[in-house]
């Protein structure tokens, strides 16, 4: 089979690298790919938002299939547009990648088919939200309809913070459109998790669990980042847990979606609040979570080109998703100064060490090449992952293998994962 990937981070490495462990795969292109994925696939000068182009290339090619990895192509539609043309795509349509596009559209369908999540209200006019914030409970969460590159929700302590939120989000529009209309919801306390699952519209198979940690900061402190670590799976996420969740959160999502006329398929990604009520949702993702990727893949047995194609044709009730017994962390290697200003075209050194060690991984998100050297090219630049037989073997070799590469900005947290030890 000849492979597209589209996009160009940590998760189409991850993807790229799964793909490659195919037997299926003969040929992996990705658009427009990074320095780390050149390993496993040639990197084609296309952008993600380049529809057109991506379909001609996937035609002149004779793509077999194209895997769509990030949330702006699919919220687009680019699958419309592959399926228009004939072409084998994976990934939900326009209609159904909305449940990541409009957190308002999401929460609506939640309210509507009794899917526990928090309580909320969505504006489209500053001073209305305003008005509310000012009889509403604190902390509060303010979230930016649209997408916002996983860093579009604020949590406000005290009145004063909310409406500065709603400034930032609605007037100053620091995440463009995806301000337009917000959404304020209840602050919701417990443990975060993350699942990733497969879809073919009908049915819905899960797989291990995972936590993001996004806060830029030790401790959970500064601003929202796309993700600073990974670990996998959450000793949180308990058989009673899950039994819950697939109860009332994830057949009931697929279902909603279908009775909506936007049968979902691809990857569902839920973000899940286990608070003193039960679980509850904070939010949908139509793709694979980033950095979650990096952890969920290196642990699942299938062949995910089978699983993909099984999820296109509407027979993934078929599939058996096995993971492997042992646990996964990713350590992300950031530009200090990400999220906000940081300089970048740094040499990275010691991705070698990586090369022949089983169970350690790097998976670059922001490099490129440049005169022969791979060089930083974004925020957060690499993603180190390790496996250990349990997570905090798993968590040891994660943090011993980020000191085997050196750039000249190189920042982490340093304690990610480390609820493990509290588990």
């Amino acid at each position: 089979m000849k492979i597209l990937i589209v996009g160009s981070g940590g998760r189409e490495h991850a993807i790229a690298w799964a793909a490659s462990k195919s037997p299926k795969a003969d040929k992996i292109y990705c658009a427009p790919g990074n320095a780390g994925i050149a390993e496993f696939a040639e990197c084609i000068d296309i952008g993600a938002m380049e529809f057109d182009k991506l379909a001609a290339f996937a035609k002149e090619k004779e793509i077999d299939l194209t895997i769509i990895g990030m949330d702006d192509p699919l919220v687009g539609g680019i699958v419309d547009v592959f399926e228009a043309e004939g072409l084998r795509v994976f990934g939900p349509r326009k209609n159904a990648a909305i449940i990541e596009g409009s957190k308002a559209f999401s929460k609506d369908l939640m309210k509507k088919y009794n899917i526990p999540t928090a309580a909320y209200e969505t504006f489209t006019d500053p001073q209305k939200a305003v008005k509310y914030l000012e009889t509403a409970k604190m902390p509060i969460v303010l979230k930016a309809d649209g997408l916002a590159l996983g860093k579009g929700v604020l949590i406000c302590k005290d009145l004063e913070e909310a409406k500065a939120g709603v400034k930032t989000l609605m007037l100053d529009k620091q995440f463009g459109d995806a301000g337009n209309e917000i959404v304020i919801e209840e602050f919701m306390t417990g443990r975060e998790v993350s699942v990733l699952a497969f879809c073919d519209g009908k049915t819905i198979k899960c797989m291990t669990s995972a936590q993001d940690h996004k806060r830029a900061k030790d401790g959970d402190q500064g601003l929202n980042t796309g993700g600073m670590g990974t670990f996998s799976p959450s000793p949180f996420y308990t058989k009673e847990v899950e039994e819950f969740c697939e109860k009332h959160i994830y057949q009931p999502t697929m279902d909603a979606m279908a009775a909506e006329g936007r049968p979902f398929t691809g990857i569902l990604f839920t973000g899940l609040m286990l608070t003193e009520d039960g679980p509850k949702v904070l939010e949908y993702n139509a793709r694979f979570g980033d950095p979650e990727a990096q952890v969920v893949l290196p642990r699942m047995k299938n062949d995910m080109i089978d699983v993909m194609e099984a999820c296109i044709d509407g027979r993934l009730a078929d599939v058996e998703l096995e993971f492997e017994d042992n646990a996964a962390v990713c350590v992300v290697l950031a530009s200090d100064g990400y999220p906000e200003k940081y300089d970048k075209g740094f040499e990275i050194k010691g991705l070698d060490t990586f090369k022949g060690k089983d169970g350690y991984y790097v998976f670059h998100a922001g490099t490129k090449f440049e005169d022969g050297k791979i060089v930083t090219n974004g925020g957060r630049v690499l993603g180190v992952v390790a496996k250990g037989d349990d997570l905090k073997a798993a968590r040891a070799n994660a943090y011993e293998a980020t000191e085997w590469i050196d750039f000249a900005n190189k920042y982490k947290r340093n304690d990610i994962g480390k609820a493990i030890d509290e588990a």
